[in-house]
């Protein structure tokens, strides 16, 4: 595997914006690397986003993701979106279009062998993250065949209410929270749409430890889905809002959405 730190320019955000990518390395030894139908190798990517204290280079620091990467060639991509909640902000830096559009374009003109395919494309993320990817994938179902949201911050209303409420008019322009029910930051309403529109959803994988605080959200999160008939897995365990249940729970979740 190669393991890249880039540093981009993103028309999205008005700024440069860095990058951490794992890119499987020597094409013919990797299992699964060519789908059969051209001479061409390609391998699939994993969009993994991180939570709000942190920043691009968490995943590599607290997790083995290159070695869980290297065991299945696949790519992994980690962007930064600072303390955006994933997205496109009033104050002008548009982090979702970034991560869902940019972001995936500018890396499969550098990248030969990345697919664009639905079916080699999965994004999950944990807390913040965790959001970010059930709002990106039920926004965008027919772009990310799996999704995978770890100890998920799914309720943004809650959130924006008791946890980060003096960033809400700022990433939103809004000074109610509850302005931002039923709209295009509500993942429950983006699921609720996204099944009544009969799409074709991702699968999907959830974890969350009984001790965190967050751990509501994901009870919410579940419930709607069920609710909504949304085929998912989401496993409890006993934890809290920490790296060594992420680290374990990312490889359930990487596995489950590759059908493993």
């Amino acid at each position: 595997m190669a393991f890249m730190e880039m540093k981009l320019y993103s028309d999205a955000l008005g700024h440069g914006v860095g990058v951490n990518v794992i890119i499987p390395q020597h094409y013919e030894t990797m299992i699964g690397m060519n789908n059969g139908t051209s001479d061409e190798p390609t391998f699939k990517t994993l969009w993994l986003l991180h939570g709000l204290s942190d920043d691009h280079t968490i995943w590599m620091r607290h997790t083995s993701i290159e070695r869980y990467a290297s065991e299945l060639g696949i790519a992994v991509v980690m962007p930064c979106v600072d303390r955006s909640w994933y997205a496109d902000t009033v104050y002008g830096a548009k982090y979702f279009t970034f991560i869902t559009e940019e972001l995936p374009s500018t890396l499969r003109k550098m990248f030969r062998g990345m697919s664009a395919k639905r079916e080699d494309n999965f994004i999950g993320g944990l807390s913040m993250g965790g959001y970010g990817a059930v709002k990106a994938a039920y926004t965008y179902p027919e772009r990310y065949f799996g999704c995978i949201g770890l100890s998920g911050a799914y309720d943004i209303v809650d959130m924006m209410k008791n946890l980060v409420s003096s960033e809400c008019k700022y990433i939103y322009g809004v000074e109610n929270a509850d302005e931002l029910a039923g709209g295009e930051n509500d993942v429950f309403h983006l699921a609720k749409c996204a099944v009544e529109a009969g799409k074709e959803l991702p699968r999907t994988y959830m974890w969350c430890g009984t001790d965190d605080f967050i751990y509501s959200s994901s009870q919410r999160m579940d419930k709607g889905f069920t609710e909504l008939g949304v085929e998912h897995v989401y496993e409890v365990s006993e934890g809290n809002h920490s790296w060594g249940y992420w680290d374990k729970y990312i490889q359930h979740g990487i596995n489950y959405v590759l059908g493993r």
